[in-house]
């Protein structure tokens, strides 16, 4: 489509949407990485660290930040380009009007293998091999992709998309426009085994996993349920693949779980937290509204809101990065030392 078509679609109302002279409005037939842009592509710049990609990139639009000289920089090259507070988000949505993910028409798939007493809604796609057991309940516009298992007593909500191979436990509570990626396990037991003198006694997890309205469950992850109580990941909270929460733990709204990340049970944390990969919270643990834990951080305490929290044990960020310039003189504090200790023992 048209570059200019493609401003109106956006709708950003933020800046200037064509080059300065109005005149430049070219074919955009796809959307690429800046790097590996060509004539026709529309692409972005994230910020003034990248500015030097302006004069490398092949695109034929960009989307800029509010910065003039990456402005100044596009005019001189005759490129046109729209600007925007945030670049990556508006090309986000850039995408979204070249790529809609593909989507099979409502049916039930004659290999499916549905209980009597399940309910469905309306407009579903239901693929080959699926399972589904007695007394689950699912809503409208849902698509169960193959080899999915639901177990008794789920309820999966409207729109939800659960895609091959993922397994849903019993009494799992999924709500609406949820996105459970292949391989994931939702709501099976936690490791719950209490020492005994006859050695270790299994807990019956009897408990509930509840995934609020639009989350989205990466591949081959897995969220348990407790021993008693519930298991909650809160709304539009984004959970990448690898990733492992353990029973009891409360997830609360808009927060990102990297890859590899591990939540021991119990853990409580609050809304829009970020937790990078491979991070490891320890059970009990809470963490507090809009913090940060860096990738591969250890945290064994509390971490307070608004905090950045990094290394093993997790410490504060500045705390950590200052200690980390001193690991890095450690060799050169040792040699210090021993000529020190020398002197000392040459006095």
């Amino acid at each position: 489509m048209k570059f200019s078509e493609i401003v109106r679609k956006l709708d950003s109302g933020e800046c200037n949407s064509l080059n300065a002279n109005h005149t430049l409005d070219p074919e955009i037939t796809d959307v690429a990485p800046v790097e590996q842009a060509s004539a026709g592509s529309l692409s972005y710049i994230e910020g003034s660290k990248f500015k030097n990609m302006v004069g490398k990139t092949q695109a034929s639009a960009l989307i800029l930040p509010k910065d003039e000289n990456l402005q100044a920089q596009a005019i001189a090259l005759d490129m046109a380009w729209i600007c925007a507070n945030e670049p990556r988000l508006l090309f986000a949505k850039a995408i979204a009007l070249f790529y809609q993910p593909w989507q099979p028409a409502p049916e039930i798939h004659p290999t499916a293998v549905i209980h009597p007493q399940v309910e469905l809604g309306s407009n579903i796609y239901i693929g080959s091999h699926v399972v589904i057991q007695a007394n689950a309940k699912i809503g409208d516009d849902v698509y169960i992709y193959p080899n999915v298992v639901i177990y008794p007593e789920a309820q999966i909500g409207n729109r939800t998309t659960l895609h091959a191979n993922c397994t849903i436990h019993e009494r799992t509570q999924i709500g609406s426009d949820c996105v459970i990626h292949s391989g994931a396990v939702i709501g099976a037991e936690g490791f719950g085994f209490v020492p005994s003198p006859n050695g270790w006694f299994k807990m019956e997890q009897s408990g509930y996993t509840i995934l609020e309205d639009g989350v989205e469950v990466g591949c081959n992850s897995t969220i348990d349920r407790p021993a008693v109580g519930e298991t909650r990941i809160g709304r539009n909270t984004k959970i990448d693949n690898l990733v492992q929460i353990g029973h009891g733990c409360q997830i609360g709204e808009n927060c990102a779980l990297a890859a590899q990340v591990g939540l021991a049970g119990g853990v409580k944390v609050g809304n829009q937290v970020l937790i990078a990969g491979q991070a490891g919270i320890a059970n009990q643990a809470k963490i507090g509204d809009k913090a940060i834990i860096t990738a591969k951080a250890g945290v064994h305490n509390d971490v307070e809101p608004c905090a950045i929290f990094s290394g093993y044990p997790a410490v504060h960020h500045n705390i950590y990065l200052k200690a980390s310039a001193i690991y890095q003189r450690l060799p050169e504090m040792y040699q210090t030392l021993r000529r020190l200790g020398r002197q000392f023992r040459e006095n």
